[in-house]
């Protein structure tokens, strides 16, 4: 998912089933179109009533996923969702997934030959959206495991609707009915927190219990930071920006309804410090109780690939993608040496000693381009603003995309709730079905801390995550998605299981943060009147630290998922391939460096996140891939005809979903004349 920060058990491999497309499929012949479907579209309206149905329960089953989606736009049926959260219930779940199965049945027994093509596709996208929360809940059990989750979502959903609010003066924000919602989802707090408490010690009893990790970091960490947040950050907030003849009233229950949630967390902390720990004020392993140190995050092998199959749409297998990775990240350790080296030369800065294997090298020229950064944090979000107009300007120059001439994209500091969860910058879209949402391109301040600013948003560095996050990357896609929003099925804007978390099904990371990469490496392409494309060569090393880091995400996720790489190692891996730094993390010797202690503690964050997310990691490097792959098939398919700009609003257009399941239908409409 774009940019939000905060960005398991096994069982039998499902069998791949015909139909699925590998990650870079075979490019077709010159000039060969493929076969049509079938036209007839008799069973679209019959599809219609039931995609409605469909999608309305699952924004009602999983509210935060309403709210973020902005679900009160898409149905009136859906006006008080912002005030409720899940249902995690045993009696709820079991209920949820009767009533998913029935629509499993419905969705199949439509025929597909009576459908057009485009919901020949929204049709399998529901199943397999179908098939995964049943999984979860029947397979994995994800509800007696999924900490992160129960701690996570009552703050995300509560944030979402502050930043969704209407403004209503100078400074104020929210009218009365969705303040009202707000106060009403925090009251609903205390009875979600108590069943998650259930769900958990369930879960003891089964032997299905959260990674000690997780444990540490949401199990005693975040339940203390969303009690301090909905006791006095809320209500502050709420002191801000409320206005009219209710405010009194609204402020006094809106502190009330905080006051409990706050409690209701204390509990479940102290539930956790008393079921797993023996030193709740321990930092490490051993704090816990023997029986909960053991590893718990590896989903298994099988599971692994189920979850590529149905999930992502991918043929391919973790096994293979482990195989695979490795020469992919030493392809780009090599550009990048030696773009340092030409760097180096270029700026005639002598290479320390050891420099002959290019690792010092990269080392060096990093740290010299780190020295030009902007002083503090006003100077930064100027830079992000004259870089993002840079990067718009090329594209209208270059035509690579339609730009309307109003096109902006503004930066803007990550407000005091969100600074916790996002380290360096994030995006976060607009909710799709609200007609005046707001898509935010947010950089999280420093406090004018020179060392932040060097390292994170120095003038190089600022150029790839501003396409990444921003233009022609997230904001970009979102804005065009949103433009055509009529003509994507809302199936295909949904994010089963949750938003971001460990009980998200991850299917549209595979596009949308394909995309933000693709849109990386887009700039570093040769373009008419720009040979060299957008970057210099010192912004051009720092897009292509992004790409080794996603790169090695591949390598990392799908080894610590299956066992073939501990968790240890993977972090080691990440700082000796990323930073270019020696050394084992575990080794006080290597550790006595300054940066490699640094480094160590953004690797093992890193693999952290990725040992909760599995698949989310590989998503970026495969997503990219797949987009590049069919980029060429319709460059081979329509030769001189062909039109990038073209081509790229036509995989916007398909919404966030795998390339999978729409890229021989993609390749029939870049066949027919632009509408």
């Amino acid at each position: 998912m774009p940019g939000l920060q905060r960005k398991l058990s096994a069982s039998l491999l499902v069998m791949f089933t015909a139909g699925t497309v590998p990650v870079s499929a075979a490019p077709l012949p010159a000039r060969t179109m493929p076969a049509p479907h079938a036209a007839s579209v008799d069973g679209d309206a019959q599809f219609a009533t039931l995609e409605h149905e469909y999608v309305v329960y699952i924004m009602r089953r999983f509210p935060v996923v309403g709210t973020y989606l902005g679900g009160a736009g898409f149905d009136p049926a859906l006006a008080q969702v912002d005030g409720t959260l899940r249902d995690n219930s045993p009696a709820g779940i079991a209920a949820e997934d009767t009533h998913l199965r029935e629509l499993r049945a419905r969705f199949a027994q439509l025929n597909p030959r009576r459908l057009s093509a485009r919901r020949r596709i929204d049709r399998t996208v529901a199943l397999a959206q179908i098939d995964f929360l049943l999984h979860q809940h029947e397979v994995l059990h994800q509800q007696q495991r999924s900490l992160d989750s129960y701690t996570d979502e009552p703050f995300r959903g509560v944030d979402w609707q502050l930043q969704g609010m209407t403004p209503t003066g100078t400074g104020t924000l929210g009218t009365e009915a969705q303040w009202d919602l707000v106060i009403q989802r925090t009251r609903a707090i205390p009875q979600y927190l108590a069943i998650a408490q259930e769900q958990l010690a369930a879960g003891v009893k089964s032997g299905r219990t959260p990674d000690w990790r997780v444990l540490l970091q949401f199990g005693l960490g975040s339940t203390s930071a969303d009690a301090e947040y909905f006791t006095r950050t809320l209500p502050a907030l709420a002191r801000q920006r409320i206005t009219g003849p209710q405010r009194e009233s609204q402020l006094k229950q809106l502190q009330q309804a905080g006051n409990d949630a706050a409690a209701a967390y204390d509990r479940l902390h102290d539930y956790i410090a008393a079921t797993f720990f023996a030193d709740p004020s321990g930092t490490d392993v051993s704090s816990l109780k023997p029986q909960y140190r053991a590893d718990h995050y590896a989903l298994g092998e099988a599971e692994y690939d189920w979850a590529l199959h149905n999930n992502l749409r991918l043929s391919t297998t973790a096994a293979q993608l482990y195989t695979q990775s490795w020469p992919v990240v030493q392809a780009t350790r090599g550009q990048m040496i030696a773009l340092a080296r030409t760097i180096a030369a270029s700026h005639h800065w002598s290479v320390p000693p050891g420099g002959d294997s290019g690792v010092a090298t990269v080392r060096l020229v990093f740290e010299q381009l780190g020295q030009d950064a902007p002083a503090t944090d006003v100077d930064m979000v100027a830079l992000y603003n004259r870089t993002a107009q840079r990067l718009v300007d090329y594209a209208r120059r270059t035509h690579l995309f339609n730009v309307p001439a109003d096109y902006r994209l503004d930066i803007t500091l990550t407000p005091p709730p969100l600074r916790a969860s996002i380290d360096g910058a994030a995006y976060y879209p607009a909710p799709v079905f609200k007609p005046d949402g707001v898509g935010r391109f947010y950089v999280t301040p420093t406090n004018n801390d020179p060392a932040l600013l060097r390292q994170l948003h120095n003038t190089y560095a600022v150029p790839d995550l501003a396409a990444h996050e921003g233009f022609p990357g997230h904001d970009w896609h979102y804005k065009v998605m949103a433009r055509y929003k009529n003509q994507i099925s809302p199936i295909r804007w949904l994010t089963p299981g949750a938003v971001e978390d460990s009980s998200s099904m991850w299917e549209d990371s595979l596009a949308a943060e394909g995309w933000a990469l693709y849109a990386e490496a887009l700039l570093a392409e040769s373009q008419a009147g720009a040979p060299q494309g957008f970057y210099s060569p010192e912004e051009r090393l720092y897009q292509l630290q992004g790409q080794l880091y996603r790169d090695l995400r591949v390598r990392i996720d799908t080894g610590i998922h299956t066992g073939r790489l501990g968790f240890e190692d993977a972090v080691t891996l990440y700082s000796e391939v990323v930073d270019f730094l020696p050394g084992s993390c575990r080794d006080p010797k290597a550790l006595a460096l300054a940066a490699k202690t640094a480094s160590c503690t953004t690797a093992r964050a890193a693999v952290t996140r990725y040992a909760r997310w599995p698949t989310q990691a590989i998503t970026y490097r495969l997503g990219k891939e797949q987009i590049l792959a069919l980029r060429r098939r319709a460059q081979r398919l329509f030769g001189p005809a062909f039109s990038e700009q073209r081509f790229h609003l036509e995989f916007m257009k398909q919404g966030t979903i795998p390339s999978g399941y729409f890229a021989e239908e993609l390749l029939r409409a870049l066949g027919e004349p632009e509408k």
